[in-house]
């Protein structure tokens, strides 16, 4: 029976938002539309755990669940502690607040999270008496809540990823300077990479590009190395619609054509080597200590991803000299291909000395960068458009929703009360409790975060100069946080049998794993939790007994004792 459609928010970085919806419209989600660094999209709890669990350019997928226009920070208090917080949280449960702040009523990230905790805090007290109330949590909270403030519109949203969804699990090791999975996934998606050509990355650094796209010519699901998605904690989770999809791999498939890395460093190599074990295709990646200039052969017809040291974090001797060398490669050693490069200085990318057919704006980390397509074709120019051919030269960043006009905010509260999401004004007499709450003098961290006035008063000569602090550049311990919070931030199957035949994981086994059974499916141990802590070398801890994909049998009360596969 399906369960009711809702409206969901997935994230992802700037310059992805086409790939993404794609996506999402593959997975059947309903009114699909891209925005700026997210998609909006519709569907039921089927479609939010198959976004989590199957989209490669998401990093976190939102559920709202209220949304109001709010002027001051008092009226964003009154309106949350409004809400109906007992539906989703109990005293028992711990909550933590994520402020995506864009406004210039409430300037500090900081102080909003301080007064959304106050208001659940206080619905509760206020119920059940002093000190009876959810615990806040900074990690691994039961109920992760999003607050996102444009201006003076707020929406409220429950976070169903939890840990954010770049962070797939295989990744043991890493180079100086790695690139995040999202981002190249979403080049690879981009590019057009299906795993039905030949792919290299020459510069592969800890393997990134070679493991997405493993994964994404043996349609093997992101999600299947995670431990726990933050919607798993919800009263509502189906746990036995989330097994069947977490096990179903009947869309896999057996990649046909290499996938082939090299890297000048053999501790880049070797740490690409630990990652590719842990995500388990080994099997179909090729691996290599070369430098970019000693290429002198490749497979015909295929695609080239790569990303290059733009001088920043990795650094090089001669970077001209390089991409140089890159430039030079591509035209005699990679006819033929299709070959996209992500740079972060145009100045480097000119010495490539090429006419790039696409370009895409994205961001690498904090970096504006950009995406470059070099189609490289046998003979020169001319030769090459007397057959008929040409560059489609085109800007491949995606305009989505960027001249979009902005909504009022009566059309905005109307069509969120349409969607059921309230559109409440807190504005208004109706929702201010000023002469309920009552005058009260300001706490200290009230103070220290309340909005000051913009703008620099005039000083007259013989007047000291104005302590720095919380007046034009905001600050806090002396470290400046005035930017945006953002998902883009760092936070801060290798074997030799039958590549991906059906899924045995209810074969018997032991807890501490010593007696585990194994498999021909590399990825069915890491529905063994032990086998998880073994092979990415963590002390085992104690987790929930039924793991997903180690189903408990039908009748049988034993833990310890998973159901048979037969049928």
């Amino acid at each position: 029976m399906k369960s009711e459609k809702f409206e969901m928010v997935a994230k992802t970085f700037q310059g992805l938002e086409d790939v993404l919806a794609a996506e999402l419209t593959r997975l059947g989600a309903e009114n699909v539309t891209a925005g700026r660094r997210m998609v909006s999209f519709e569907g039921d709890n089927e479609m939010l755990y198959k976004a989590n669990f199957c989209c490669r350019t998401a990093l976190r997928i939102l559920k709202p669940i209220c949304k109001f226009t709010a002027s001051d920070p008092d009226t964003l208090y009154d309106m949350v502690k409004e809400m109906d917080w007992s539906a989703l949280l109990s005293v028992d449960k711990t909550f933590s607040i994520d402020p995506v702040v864009n406004s210039d009523t409430f300037t500090h990230s900081r102080y909003v999270t301080y007064r959304v905790k106050d208001a659940i805090v206080d619905y509760f007290q206020d119920r059940l008496g002093e000190g009876k109330r959810p615990g806040v949590r900074l990690q691994d909270a039961d109920v992760m809540i999003n607050v996102h403030i444009d201006g003076n519109r707020v929406t409220m949203s429950l976070d169903s990823s939890g840990e954010s969804l770049h962070r797939r699990g295989y990744r043991v090791a890493q180079t100086e300077a790695p690139i995040n999975e999202v981002l190249a996934a979403g080049i690879l998606l981009k590019a057009g990479y299906d795993g039905q050509c030949p792919l290299i990355d020459p510069m592969c650094g800890s393997g990134t590009f070679l493991i997405e796209a493993a994964m994404i010519a043996a349609n093997i699901n992101p999600g299947v190395y995670r431990r726990n998605f933050a919607f798993e904690q919800w009263p509502d989770f189906d746990e036995e619609l989330f097994e069947r999809l977490y096990n179903d791999d009947t869309s896999e498939r057996t990649p046909q054509f290499p996938i082939i890395g090299a890297d000048i460093s053999p501790k880049a190599i070797a740490i690409a080597e630990k990652n590719i074990k842990q995500a388990g295709v080994g099997r179909w990646i090729d691996l290599q200590i070369k430098p970019i200039a000693k290429w002198d052969e490749a497979p015909a017809d295929g695609m080239l991803v790569t990303n290059p040291p733009y001088g920043e974090r990795i650094s090089v001797d001669d970077m001209a000299s390089l991409y140089q060398t890159i430039g030079n490669r591509l035209k005699n050693v990679f006819k033929g291909y299709r070959a996209w490069i992500i740079g972060y200085q145009d100045e480097h990318m000119r010495h490539i000395g090429l006419a790039p057919s696409q370009k895409a704006t994205l961001y690498n980390g904090s970096l504006e960068c950009e995406l470059r397509e070099y189609e490289i074709f046998e003979g020169n120019y001319k030769n090459f458009r007397s057959e008929g051919k040409h560059l489609d030269k085109q800007d491949a960043t995606p305009k989505a929703d960027r001249t979009a006009r902005r909504k009022t905010d009566d059309e905005w509260r109307r069509d969120a009360r349409k969607q059921g999401f309230g559109g409440r004004n807190g504005d208004t007499p109706r929702f201010r409790k000023d002469g309920d709450r009552g005058p009260r003098k300001p706490n200290a961290l009230e103070e220290k975060y309340r909005a000051k006035p913009l703008g620099r008063k005039k000083r007259f000569d013989d007047e000291e100069p104005a302590p720095r602090g919380f007046g034009r550049k905001p600050s806090f311990g002396g470290k400046s946080f005035g930017g945006r919070h953002d998902d883009g931030k760092p936070f801060g199957r290798h074997d030799e049998g039958r590549p991906f035949g059906r899924r045995n994981d209810k074969k018997p086994f032991t807890r501490n794993g010593n007696d585990a059974p194994e498999s021909e499916n590399p990825l069915a141990k890491r529905r063994n939790q032990a086998w998880l802590d073994e092979i990415m070398n963590r002390e085992s801890q104690p987790k929930p007994l039924v793991r997903r994909g180690w189903r408990r049998a039908k009748g049988n009360d034993s833990t310890d004792a998973p159901a048979s596969d037969e049928k």
